[in-house]
């Protein structure tokens, strides 16, 4: 039986997360510039996305903090989770240096969000548009909306986690803003419930969940605290009512007043992530792959591959070009095909015709399964191919052939 790891909790503070949403023009960014005046706070960073806000913010007076840039004219996903890494790398070193904590401040997660989901939308329109020339369908036309897989919404929910993870084990002050505002109340089948709104915050649906402190602002009335994490001022959903904020209220007397947080005990939250592939399993698959001599091999190659779990999106990618790649390399080593009209390849097409095969795609699935492998046109096929296809459809017509005669009769007289 293996022994358990157990310790006692701390009782620490943990680094705040804090989520400041609401609607347009509330003070969100504001809120988050304002900050970086605070004389308890060492340098604040800032990633601008799609609000806009943070170069005019800098003339508030006292305001001090640097805006992260990207590359290029625009945000890349690998960009954005480059960035706080580094940021978060940053404030390692000033935490063990002993000087006050790093800010982090993504203004907004709304846009992370729907640049998410616009990733997903694209991926999903090259798939559809890239099937549709395969089989000379239409494609979609420009305002179409693509239907996104589940696959793709998985892969995009993972990278957000990725992201979360990270700003959720940072180890200093992290600030995220995201919109707010009241929507159609949807029924459990998603139909819109008549004269009925709810409030809902424009980001992942856990984005809630994952913040230690939840603010919430308004143009019209003053801002609440929705939901806090904290053994000092706890808010709990259904019991407690939501705390208003006075109108002088600060990110300062939030983070330091409210939550407690002391620079010099606050620790950084230990989550219990589950690993990912072992870094052993992708070698014994590349290795899998890289020694595969025949179809039958490349076959198991590819299967070992599917029922791999715990692949990143690196480590999936890097297996199927191995794949790839070595399916290229038995292509070029098989024996070189002959023209597309040489007798082995008629006799096949003859041999469809006799099968009643007709349809184009049904007889490149077929081939496909026969080979083992996906087969956009029949010339693709070496000769050794084509004989394999050929010996497998003589013995599916001979399957289906009706007794002669003489059979009927024998098979009478027994």
């Amino acid at each position: 039986m293996t022994a358990l790891r157990t310790r006692k909790p701390t009782g620490r503070v943990p680094w705040p997360l804090i989520l400041i949403e609401g609607g347009e023009k509330a003070g969100k960014s504001w809120a988050c510039a304002q900050f970086s005046t605070s004389p308890r706070i060492g340098q604040m960073y800032w990633i601008d996305l799609g609000e806009g806000a943070a170069d005019e913010y800098g003339a508030i007076p006292g305001a001090d903090y640097d805006i992260i840039e990207p590359t290029g004219e625009k945000w890349t996903w690998a960009e954005i989770q480059a960035a706080v890494d580094a940021v978060k790398a940053e404030a390692q070193r000033t935490l063990a240096a002993g000087k006050p904590p790093v800010v982090l401040v993504i203004d907004s997660m709304t846009a992370e969000w729907d640049m998410l989901k616009d990733w997903a939308s694209d991926k999903a329109r090259q798939r559809h548009n890239a099937k549709a020339r395969k089989y000379g369908k239409p494609q979609l036309a420009a305002d179409e909306e693509p239907k996104i897989s589940m696959d793709l919404w998985n892969e995009a929910g993972g990278r957000h986690r990725k992201l979360m993870t990270t700003l959720m084990t940072f180890p200093g002050i992290v600030l995220l803003t995201a919109r707010g505002k009241d929507v159609a109340a949807l029924d459990d089948k998603g139909a819109p419930i008549a004269n009925t709104k709810e409030y809902k915050v424009e980001g992942h649906k856990t984005l809630g969940f994952d913040v230690s402190c939840w603010i919430r602002l308004d143009r019209s009335k003053p801002g609440t605290i929705v939901g806090l994490r904290s053994v000092h001022l706890g808010v709990r959903p259904g019991y407690d009512d939501p705390l208003p904020l006075a109108r002088d209220w600060s990110v300062e007397g939030v983070v330091f007043d409210m939550l407690r947080c002391d620079p010099a005990q606050a620790h950084t939250r230990d989550l219990a992530e589950l690993q990912a592939a072992e870094p052993e399993l992708v070698d014994q698959l590349l290795e899998q792959i890289r020694s595969v001599a025949t179809r039958e091999q490349y076959g198991a190659a590819v299967e070992a591959c599917k029922a791999a779990t715990g692949l990143t999106d690196d480590e999936f990618e890097t297996l199927k070009n191995a794949l790839a790649k070595r399916r290229a390399e038995l292509v070029a080593a098989a024996e070189p095909k002959n023209p597309g009209n040489d007798a082995a390849r008629r006799r096949m097409m003859a041999l469809f015709g006799q099968a009643e095969i007709t349809d184009r795609d049904e007889r490149l699935a077929y081939v496909g399964n026969v080979v083992g492998h996906d087969v956009g046109s029949t010339n693709e096929l070496t000769d050794a191919e084509v004989r394999e296809v050929c010996d497998r459809l003589e013995r599916w017509i001979a399957q289906q052939t009706p007794p002669t005669e003489t059979e009927l009769a024998g098979a009478g007289a027994r």
